[in-house]
């Protein structure tokens, strides 16, 4: 067992910090109370520091890309075919990147990473923990969703090759032919097991991968910049009638109206960033608080590798700087993460029942002289200074 006492709990059900303790038992937080005695567990004394669920990446690229590697460490765009939903990021993440580590001591519990966006359907992305182990022991979901790209990237990668799409008008038709395919394929799968006189279609990984999708058993995590592509993507999104989130979403800001309506789920970011495409020319500091004064909930991300992953919250800063309150911020990079991923059954909060993932400040996470004191995966201490 293990015992924190004496911290500021940021439990993310509650609006504000609350002074109580935590107790741990196996993987798992048993009780979230005041003035817990247990003599037989480890303690762990947060006098004058922050606790908080561990952070979550909502989007990234960690393992996939690896840091310091080059050519070698580079897995996650196969710029071979613009459509490859059958891809899983767990064949291509090393879990020896050295990000991983620095992800632990930056308070950092969980990841969802996952394939770049050369393609237009680019494989699946995965949950997992930060812990070391086994690539096997630290995934939450080896599937969590189906990565799809607009925009400039696919343009940009085939149109080199002389291949579709190079605009986005093809990126959009790709996209429907391939959804439209995996639901005929769906219907005479469906007929076969209906009528055992009838021949089942041969088997197709790409359909089989799409028709979960189709049956909203998967989301597609749709990479989209601009306006006009994240449009584009949900009008497609409701033709289909499937799950969806908008990462990046950097015009996002400008049609907020129209997102809150169709009530997207939104990844921003990254936030922390120049300008360096054309299809982030609008990236505003300020967006984040123009989400939460529309009210629509998000989570800030870091897109690692283009912005390091140890600067999540330093991410989620620079939104309070530009106006988003420091509650909004801190939940951007826990419970609205889990949730928005649908991993909130199990962390993003301090609550009995979830799993044992905290991370100890020695001082607000939202200032950047903050370093990290004490981060904990499934009960287990994994960082401490």
């Amino acid at each position: 067992m293990l015992l924190i006492k004496n911290g500021l709990v940021f439990t993310m059900t509650q609006d504000t910090p609350v002074k109580v303790d935590i107790l741990i038992d196996g993987n798992k937080i048993i009780k979230v109370a005041e003035n817990i005695i247990e003599p037989s567990a480890a303690l762990i004394d947060a006098a004058g520091k922050y606790v908080l669920p561990g952070l979550i990446d909502a989007h990234c690229h960690i393992g996939m890309f690896e840091d310091g590697i080059g050519v070698e460490g580079e897995d996650g765009n196969e710029e071979t075919d613009p459509i490859m939903p059958h891809l899983r990021a767990i064949d291509g993440i090393n879990p020896a990147d050295k990000a991983f580590d620095e992800a632990r001591k930056a308070g950092i519990t969980t990841v969802v990473t996952g394939p770049g966006s050369a393609n237009v359907l680019a494989g699946q992305f995965a949950a997992m923990k930060t812990f070391i182990g086994s690539l096997d022991k630290t995934v939450i979901n080896a599937s969590l969703a189906v990565k799809a790209a607009f925009g400039e990237n696919p343009k940009r990668v085939y149109g080199q090759q002389d291949k579709a799409p190079s605009t986005r008008m093809a990126t959009a038709a790709l996209l429907r032919n391939a959804l439209f395919k995996a639901k005929e394929y769906a219907q005479k799968k469906h007929l076969c097991e209906l009528d055992e006189t009838k021949e089942m279609p041969e088997y197709d990984m790409n359909n089989e991968i799409l028709a979960k999708v189709l049956n909203r058993e998967l989301p597609l995590k749709i990479h989209a910049h601009r306006a006009d592509d994240i449009q584009t993507a949900i009008r497609i999104a409701k033709e289909f009638d499937i799950d969806y989130t908008i990462d990046h979403c950097t015009e996002g800001h400008l049609i907020l109206d129209f997102l809150k309506e169709e009530k997207t789920k939104v990844i921003l970011g990254p936030i922390l960033s120049s300008r360096p495409k054309i299809e982030m020319q609008n990236l505003d500091y300020s967006a984040p608080a123009q989400f939460e004064k529309a009210g629509i909930d998000f989570a800030i991300s870091t897109d690692h590798p283009e912005i390091p992953i140890t600067l999540l919250a330093a991410s989620a800063a620079l939104a309070v700087r530009e106006g988003l309150s420091e509650m909004t911020a801190l939940r951007s990079i826990t419970i609205n993460a889990a949730r928005i991923c649908g991993l909130d059954a199990t962390i993003g909060s301090i609550e009995e029942g979830k799993d044992a993932d905290i991370a100890i400040f020695e001082g607000n996470p939202l200032d950047l002289r903050t370093k990290t004191y004490c981060t904990i995966i499934n009960g287990a201490i994994v960082y401490k200074i």
